[in-house]
């Protein structure tokens, strides 16, 4: 079973790309959530943040403590780097899993929607790289429409992140979402057709392809 990665921009649109997907019924796997379920009490890399960074780590009911751990790796970048020592390996684990769960049931290719998948390193794991695109200026007029912020608030979210331009760059599929839903849609079809015809990763200072 191949495995397609699939990452985008804050406002880019992959969220909904990834929804398209799976109504046309591709497996998707969840990154976000493959984190959330190697914290949950009783796993062990819980245990391992309460050893790492005691009792702060963990709320009144067990559960990690998401704000106070983010408040801490915010601010120290060798915190963060201790916290994702922990985690990485648990959800890798839990995707090997996932994987072969989906390739027993005959499954021939799956997605792993992953909103930090070049900064973690994570594109080098998979068959191939699909980046949902929008331009920067179009990311920010929807981040400040969506979420009814500024456009400074929307300018540092999205500093926050690599830049679209650098995600499209280091892509294997590029699909443009500038011309709403329907297409976009239709869009994801196109690209699951052409994925399940041979199309992967692109030969090196290939342009990628794009749609």
């Amino acid at each position: 079973m191949r495995l397609v990665g699939l990452t985008g921009g804050i406002g880019s649109g992959k969220s909904t790309f990834a929804a398209a997907l799976r109504q046309l019924g591709v497996p998707v796997i969840d990154a976000d959530r493959l984190a959330r379920d190697a914290v949950r009490p009783g796993n062990p890399a819980l245990a391992a943040i309460r050893k790492a960074f005691g009792e702060a780590a963990v709320g009144p009911e067990g559960e990690l403590d998401r704000r106070a751990m983010a408040d801490l790796v915010f601010r120290d970048p060798g915190a963060r780097a201790r916290l994702e020592a922990i985690v990485h390996p648990a959800v890798r684990e839990r995707l090997s899993e996932e994987t072969a769960r989906l390739a027993a049931r005959g499954h021939d290719l799956a997605f792993y929607d992953v909103p930090l998948l070049f900064e973690t390193g994570l594109d080098r794991a998979v068959d191939c790289v699909v980046v949902v695109y929008a331009p920067e200026a179009l990311q920010r007029s929807r981040l400040m429409t969506r979420d009814g912020i500024s456009g400074a608030q929307a300018d540092a979210r999205l500093a926050a992140q690599l830049p679209i331009e650098e995600k499209a760059r280091r892509a294997d599929v590029v699909v443009e979402n500038v011309e709403g839903l329907d297409e976009l849609r239709a869009k994801a079809a196109r690209v699951l057709a052409a994925l399940r015809s041979g199309l992967g990763r692109r030969l090196p200072n290939a342009p990628p392809a794009r749609y």
